[in-house]
């Protein structure tokens, strides 16, 4: 429903999963763009980067707050490996200065920034039936640490 995959658990996995395949298949597209034998410059590439790929792995992404580190970090290394797919880079060249030289966010903090605007939105919402959904009870049977309750 809405691009959205749901299992019975809400852990995102299924979700996290199908996402993947959709931006595997997505590169398989546009390879003939973006590969490193071909004519468009790294501008180009960042820039079809985030036009075509990143919407993808984006769209839902704060409603995930209760979902494991493990799957955020499943897109976390397919960015790093398209970075470094992009960029023709060599193995001894780390993610982190990919990430920082071509000024791109890492899945895990465009993760916790869009569910932190979401939780602000959420609780500035004027509907007062949202309110179970910010401030729920404490006597929850769940033991899930929610991500938005981590950040500061």
């Amino acid at each position: 429903m809405f691009g959205l995959n749901f299992d019975k658990h809400l852990t995102w996995k299924d979700h996290m999963a199908t996402k993947r395949k959709k931006l595997d298949l997505k590169t398989r597209e546009i390879n003939w763009l973006i590969g490193k034998h071909y004519p468009l410059s790294l501008e180009n590439n960042l820039l079809i980067y985030k036009t075509v790929l990143k919407p993808v792995w984006t769209y839902g992404i704060e409603f995930g707050g209760c979902g494991s580190k493990s799957n955020m970090a499943v897109i976390q290394r397919y960015q790093s490996r398209l970075l470094r797919f992009i960029t023709s880079a060599l193995w001894y060249v780390s993610n982190q200065i990919l990430h920082s030289d071509l000024h791109i966010t890492d899945a895990h903090t465009v993760f916790r920034e869009r569910t932190a605007t979401h939780r602000t939105a959420m609780d500035s919402h004027p509907n007062p039936l949202m309110e179970p959904l910010v401030h729920p009870p404490n006597n929850r049977r769940l033991k899930r640490r929610w991500t938005f309750n981590e950040i500061h």
